[in-house]
């Protein structure tokens, strides 16, 4: 079976020694998020996740979703579960006391999703495409429809979602379709076809609160002509309760490959009401907000695959006996060793942990950047954690989730023929975490992002602050020989990224093939070498630790693995450097008739 332990050490490892989350609670209106408290919430999250979570991941998938006339029915147990999520106020964690919400820094709120998604993904879904709907009406709406929408947001009776894909058009929303015709009443009327909508229906909440794209009849085309709506499925009363049916239904549900449990719809508006949000024909920058979540959420859900697929994968080669070690027995009252004295198991077995613990430690800094960008009182501090995000936020969607997959593949290959089939539980891993490659942008959209806008992005300020912080790390630690093993590979492959980055530059403008050919390369280049930057950043923390002469062996088991990562997965970068500067002339040689 697949197993799953919150790694609450290795968590706390990550906030109070390497991104040292003391640094948060010192951020004005965070006073009360002290290391302390936050340890007490996570203590009890990973109860939740453990005992009620995780052990519904697998029936879930099973039984899967029910649709029948425009109902939706969650598999057995979530409604149960869901109703304990909500009265814990684990949907209320980072949300603004203003409108109800705990108010709790959002570098928390990454540790718990980390938890949500390892423990099951598909129930995942329902509060996190809330928590987006609630940020984008919060960054975007107006007072309003705030204090409509937010505190049942916030509560978790009512859920949200983000209606923006349609039959013929997915990244491409320049051909959005779906029209908004104004009522006299301030409102406007919807009509149109909304597809792979994740959460669309279902029966956890009294109310689902629909954030919908659409034209102004007298909208420019492109996606300079999109404004964004909120659509209930019930239209509010007076008294803030479920009132009208509203004009949005679901007309199917989609047969997936994985995430079975979480309900994809798709919803059919005819003459539906709805309100804007924000200003007319600006309805996609409004809704960036949730996107950009909305992709480090899907981020986290790479890394939550990957932990539970390491700690599976290693569960069982602890346990599998077969064969004999090459350099003699090591169990010889047994007829055999445990697969985990072979090299290549833990070749694979640490390409999923040197990820896992590394992208823990990256994630983590992203949410603590995010939590500098919206509370530090220096504008120079906000805005340069600001740039980080931007920069980071493509990479980390389109690496985690990339490395997720492998991460549930190398499960699968550790469990041999008892990791294709379901009994064991890993295949679902693969299955579930196939998807978070393609929604909320497919991987190489991520890569264009990166290279076409991240990249000359305020003429090229957030990458050169990344780089920046990186340089200064190894500037800081060059001199100290304890942390060689690490500053210097790092050193290598910050040199790449400038390398490879110039050539970019050089043959991207003139030839735009050129760096659409290079993206994905490129995106994996930067993610290795954030990962490298992240493992010296542990590695210092690691020896702190090890000065300190208490728990030897978990601080020298970090040293180990980041060994591992530097030695055996960092050198990627210098192929990745290589097949970037080949070009993309044969990949657009052949005609086009010939494929």
């Amino acid at each position: 079976m697949a197993t799953y332990k919150v790694p609450l050490k290795d968590m706390r490892f990550v906030l109070n020694e390497v991104i040292d989350v003391s640094r948060v609670s010192a951020l004005p209106g965070y006073a009360e998020a002290t290391p302390d408290m936050i340890d007490a919430i996570l203590e009890e999250g990973a109860k939740l996740c453990e005992n009620v979570l995780f052990p519904l991941n697998r029936s879930g998938d099973e039984e899967g979703c029910h649709y029948e006339n425009g109902v939706v029915r969650t598999p057995k147990g979530f409604k149960e579960a869901y109703k304990q999520f909500i009265e814990g106020g684990w949907t209320n964690v980072t949300t603004d006391p203003s409108y109800g919400g705990q108010g709790l820094p959002a570098t928390v709120g990454f540790v718990m999703q980390e938890m949500i998604t390892s423990s099951n993904l598909s129930f995942g879904m329902y509060p996190g495409l809330s928590h987006g709907a609630y940020e984008a009406l919060h960054a975007h709406a107006n007072e309003t429809i705030k204090r409509t929408y937010l505190p049942k947001l916030g509560e978790g009776v009512w859920s949200g979602t983000m209606c923006l894909t349609e039959p013929h058009c997915g990244t491409d929303l320049g051909m959005l379709r779906t029209k908004a015709e104004p009522r006299s009443d301030g409102g406007y009327d919807i009509s149109g076809t909304k597809i792979f909508i994740s959460a669309g229906e279902h029966d956890l909440t009294e109310n689902i609160i629909h954030l919908v794209l659409a034209r102004l009849p007298d909208a420019p085309g492109g996606t300079k002509g999109i404004s964004l709506f909120v659509v209930p499925k019930f239209l509010p009363t007076a008294d803030g309760k479920p009132g009208e049916r509203n004009g949005i239904r679901c007309g199917a549900i989609e047969h997936k490959m994985g995430i079975k449990a979480s309900s994809t719809c798709v919803m059919n508006l005819d003459g539906a009401r709805g309100w804007m949000v924000g200003e007319a024909n600006k309805g996609l920058n409004a809704m960036f907000v949730m996107m950009n979540a909305a992709r480090l959420g899907v981020a986290m859900q790479g890394l939550g695959i990957a932990e539970t697929a390491y700690q599976s994968a290693a569960s069982y080669a602890k346990e599998r006996l077969q064969g004999r070690s090459l350099t003699g027995p090591k169990n010889d009252k047994g007829p055999a060793d445990p697969i985990i004295v072979h090299p290549d198991v833990r070749r694979m077995l640490l390409i999923q942990r040197s990820f896992a613990e590394g992208a823990r430690a990256m994630a983590y800094w992203i949410g603590s950047l995010i939590d500098v960008a919206r509370r530090h009182e220096s504008q120079e501090e906000r805005e340069k954690a600001d740039d980080l995000i931007q920069i980071l936020t493509p990479i980390a969607k389109a690496y985690f989730t990339d490395m997720g997959f492998e991460s549930a593949n190398l499960a699968i290959q550790t469990y041999g023929g008892h990791g294709f089939i379901r009994e064991h539980g890993v295949e679902q891993l693969a299955r579930d975490a196939r998807i978070t490659m393609l929604y909320e942008g497919a991987n190489g959209v991520q890569a264009l992002d990166l290279v076409g806008r991240k990249l000359p992005m305020k003429g090229g300020r957030p990458a050169q602050r990344l780089l920046g912080e990186i340089n200064g790390f190894i500037a800081a630690n060059k001199g100290d020989a304890a942390m060689a093993e690490f500053v210097e590979p790092l050193e290598k492959a910050i040199g790449r990224v400038q390398d490879s980055a110039l050539w970019l530059m050089q043959n991207g403008m003139k030839n735009p093939d050129e760096a659409g050919g290079a993206a994905t390369d490129f995106l994996r280049l930067m993610g290795l070498s954030a990962m490298a930057y992240m493992w010296a950043r542990i590695a210092k923390a690691a020896r702190a630790g090890l000065a300190k002469g208490t728990d030897n062996d978990f601080y020298n088991a970090k040293l180990a693995t980041g060994r591992f990562f530097v030695q055996r997965v960092l050198p990627q970068t210098t192929s990745l450097s290589h097949q970037i500067k080949a070009g993309a002339s044969t990949m657009m040689a052949l005609d086009a008739a010939a494929f």
